[in-house]
């Protein structure tokens, strides 16, 4: 099944410790209707605002750590609390909802939500967040760390200069050097050149 509404009790199972109490609060105060799916590529989460007598919707991949789904989930509930206090009168990831989404962010961490390495990336990114975790690689690196090892997975950045490597929908690429803050790589089939962030990951052929 691609995505499955979750019964409440099992939304604990995807939580760090402590966090379950935190979170549910927000989700009936705001009636979400929350979604647990496979793994998406584009997307770690996804907010649609309350509309036609639907109540606000939320969907969080199901394959992230822990702490990764709260981070994740935190993001999307900040959408909602903008929306809330906003409308569509603003950008998504515009000043207001990186406003919002920071106070979010502090009041878990308040509350010790994050093991410490998590929480001082945090801290770092807190006065500008970032679109998505995977956007600040100092935070993914250390969520990359709560990941369950996948063998022959690793980031673009470890990946050796000159050396091929395949992305899970099969298009293979050579590792090429570092333009700014990221890899220039050239896709084997086409020759085309692509931009990669050091923490995307990959699997070395």
């Amino acid at each position: 099944m691609a995505k499955e509404k979750v019964q409440f009790d099992a939304l604990r199972d995807y939580l760090p410790n402590n966090t379950y109490e935190l979170v549910m609060p927000l989700i009936l105060q705001h009636k979400v209707h929350l979604t647990i799916t496979r793994e998406r590529q584009t997307k770690l989460g996804d907010y649609r605002n309350a509309h036609a007598g639907n109540n606000h919707r939320i969907s969080i991949n199901g394959n992230l750590n822990k702490y990764s789904f709260l981070i994740t989930l935190l993001h999307e509930l900040a959408h909602l609390l903008a929306y809330e206090q906003y409308g569509n009168r603003i950008q998504s990831h515009g000043r207001e909802w990186k406003h919002i989404y920071a106070g979010v962010l502090k009041e878990f961490m308040q509350h010790h939500s994050f093991p410490d390495d998590i929480a001082h990336e945090l801290k770092s990114s807190i006065q500008n967040p970032a679109a998505s975790s995977c956007a600040e690689e100092g935070l993914q690196r250390v969520l990359m760390m709560y990941d369950k090892k996948k063998p022959g997975v690793k980031p673009v950045e470890q990946v050796p200069l000159g050396k091929n490597f395949r992305m899970s929908n099969g298009r293979m690429f050579q590792r090429g050097e570092r333009v700014r803050k990221r890899y220039q790589c050239m896709e084997i089939a086409t020759g085309k050149l692509y931009l990669f962030s050091p923490v995307y990951e990959v699997m070395e052929i």
